[in-house]
């Protein structure tokens, strides 16, 4: 029995010798300092080095915003498109393609709009590339029927530049006719009539002296299929039948003296001259 507890406190003294060595060791190496090596020292460098450039960096990128900002605001008055929303969702993302929807809405000049599509970006070493899908455009086309079945070839091909394009020249001219209109109307209001407001396509110049006498200025814009825009002016006189008489040359003439005038004179000048003919008449 004797035997049997001395080998049990034999086992339990080692125990306690092992527990004190341990101990020692563990006491010794808290003091001991920590030693690293020139590769985890530079490396520490780099880091440092990388961070402390990112934040010099910072205050260098207000004057790029402010660069962009200003890009842009040169581009919407260049164009006349201005964006008033815009929002992208991540539709799916698998190595180096991305396929995005886009919505986005705004006005150009005074042609609002809204549209949305997919936008799937394949990045290689050298370049990215994008193909725009399921492009769908809301317009309100209203009398410009022409305009509506642009928008819709732009939407079957899904090309925005062609739309966004088109769209401008569109609109500028649209805006130009306006302007013209509500000028004309201002500096003589006896004389022009404009029975659609400046925003409809024709103009009447009416004479003071002979009653019922009118040259109506037709101006409209059309835009092809392919997005070409041109804007065409004609002249269609009224003349009343006592003085139809007397003046069927200068009828039967006036359309195409007025295109000629075009040609040489420009809008402005031509819509002008035609006013001035008109006051003058007796």
């Amino acid at each position: 029995m004797e035997n049997i507890y001395r080998v049990y406190e034999d086992e339990i003294r080692s125990l306690e010798e092992e527990i004190e060595i341990l101990t020692q060791k563990f006491e010794n190496n808290k003091q001991e300092p920590v030693f690293y090596s020139d590769e985890e020292i530079q490396m520490s460098i780099k880091s440092l080095q990388g961070e402390s450039k990112w934040h010099e960096s910072l205050p260098d990128l207000k004057p790029e915003l402010d660069c962009l900002k200003s890009d842009l605001s040169f581009l919407m008055k260049f164009t006349g498109i201005w964006f008033t929303n815009f929002s992208k969702i991540t539709v799916k993302k698998t190595g180096n393609k991305t396929i995005q929807k886009h919505r986005l809405s705004g006005n150009c000049h005074s042609l609002p709009f809204q549209m949305e599509f997919q936008l799937l970006e394949i990045q290689n070493e050298e370049s990215i590339s994008a193909v725009v899908s399921d492009l769908s455009i809301i317009m309100e086309c209203g009398e410009y029927s022409d305009l509506g079945k642009f928008v819709s070839c732009a939407e079957e091909r899904g090309n925005l530049l062609l739309f966004f394009r088109s769209l401008s020249s569109f609109a500028e001219w649209c805006e130009h006719r306006k302007c013209t209109f509500q000028h004309f109307k201002a500096k003589y209001p006896d004389i022009i009539r404009l029975p659609e407001g400046t925003s409809g396509d024709y103009l009447v110049i009416r004479s003071p002296e002979l009653s019922g006498f009118e040259l109506i200025i037709v101006w409209k814009i059309y835009v092809d299929e392919e997005g070409r825009v041109t804007p065409v002016l004609d002249l269609l006189p009224k003349i009343p039948a006592q003085a139809l008489v007397d003046k069927a040359p200068a009828v039967e003439n006036g359309p195409q003296c007025f295109r000629n005038m075009l040609l040489l004179l420009g809008i402005e000048a031509s819509i002008e001259s035609l006013i001035q003919a008109v006051s003058m008449e007796k």
